[in-house]
């Protein structure tokens, strides 16, 4: 039986020890590495099991040992059969204990010794491992990042929303993006609660209170985002906004987040790590392509699988001239496939923005070329997900 690994640890040195320990396992691939654990670190485990339904997980302890085992004990709750390594400097039979009682089936002392780390993996192969079932069903969470100013990435979150939601998924769309603001206009909507206050609000939130605070839009999904007051930033800590992006996938289907173009707000970055999908929206301009190309090696730095990263390339034109790349030529540069094209259709597009209605919502402009290109993307994505978690 193949072995496959999940590894999380804040240690680059201790993943790169279990990617240089598994060259010499027969069998065994390291799926997903994680660099952070938190809270919330059982989100991420179970979006690997559902691609990867008999993966292991190497959990490091060393970093902080009481959040460690508190995120250990989150991740057995949502997915009690999933077999756990737990990692420490510590080899006491007192933590031992520790890790056990949180449910790791095995414990190995570091630095890592590759004898040890074999006999592990062999006890983990020989041991009867059903697929690993969640005893939590959560939502999906889908972030939109451009690649530069104007490239489209608010329109294609707002009509992601609203075609999720006329799809009968239970949504919520996230405006990230502090800047621009531009979810609420495209949606004609005057919002009297913002972020601001579900931060505030955060220690006693639920869905009832959360729903008090957002706006409804007609197509059925929730819209919240940042006050309209520049000068009122930072509503969340980095913990507070894993909590709270917890708290929408645990009660909700699909959870929309715009994050414009701010890749290194840390509020965004927050939501990237646990996105089912995280659609990189470009054109076929060559100043796009080239902040693609960066934006994918970050991406993959802090952690971020493949199979997260989606290539969106707006305003589509096939017919190639010198001042656009061609789909094959964006493929080759950026050494990846482009998950979807959406053709140009400036005009139906601002029309939308002005009318402040999603385009797959209305049923003149729906049913034009992009509006039908829209419905098939959103279509497309929602499917890629539900496929993945057939896998077996």
């Amino acid at each position: 039986m193949s072995i496959s690994l999940i590894v999380a640890s804040p240690d680059a040195h201790f993943r790169e020890m279990i990617r240089e320990s598994l060259l010499n396992v027969a069998n065994a691939t390291l799926i997903a590495e994680f660099p952070e654990i938190a809270q919330n670190l059982y989100v991420r485990v179970l979006h690997e099991l559902e691609r990867h339904p008999r993966a292991a997980l190497v959990l490091d302890l060393a970093g902080d040992t009481e959040g460690a085992l508190k995120a250990l004990e989150r991740v057995k709750h949502a997915a009690p059969d999933l077999y756990v390594v737990a990692s420490h400097y510590q080899a006491d039979p007192e933590l031992t204990i520790a890790c056990m009682r949180a449910g790791a089936q095995e414990f190995l002392a570091q630095p890592l010794k590759r004898t040890e780390f074999r006999e592990a993996m062999a006890r983990l192969e020989r041991a009867a491992r059903p697929p690993t079932a969640a005893g939590a069903r959560l939502g999906r969470l889908y972030t939109f990042v451009g690649t530069k100013g104007g490239v489209g990435t608010t329109t294609l979150a707002v009509n992601f929303a609203a075609q999720a939601a006329l799809a009968k998924r239970s949504t919520v769309l996230l405006d990230l993006d502090l800047r621009a603001n531009d979810a609420a206009l495209q949606l004609g909507a005057h919002p009297q609660y913002t972020l601001a206050e579900v931060a505030e609000n955060l220690g006693r939130l639920d869905r009832a209170l959360f729903e008090g605070f957002v706006t409804r839009d007609p197509a059925g999904f929730y819209l919240v985002g940042p006050p309209d007051n520049l000068e009122q930033r930072g509503f969340f800590t980095d913990h507070q906004f894993k909590e709270f992006a917890t708290f929408l996938v645990e009660n909700y289907e699909a959870v929309v987040v715009d994050g414009g173009v701010g890749i290194n707000e840390e509020a965004v970055l927050a939501a990237m790590q646990i996105s089912s999908s995280v659609f990189l929206v470009l054109t076929q301009e060559l100043a796009s392509i080239r902040n693609a190309q960066r934006y994918l090696g970050f991406l993959l730095r802090i952690g971020l699988s493949q199979d997260q990263i989606k290539l969106v390339v707006n305003r589509y034109n096939k017919r190639v001239n010198s001042n656009l790349a061609s789909r094959q030529q964006i493929e080759q540069t950026l050494n990846r496939e482009v998950f979807f094209g959406l053709p140009e259709a400036y005009a139906a597009a601002l029309d939308a923005i002005n009318k402040g209605r999603p385009m797959v919502a209305d049923p003149g402009a729906g049913s034009g070329e992009l509006g039908t290109a829209l419905k098939a993307f959103v279509e497309k994505a929602l499917a890629a997900n539900h496929a993945a978690a057939r896998v077996a």
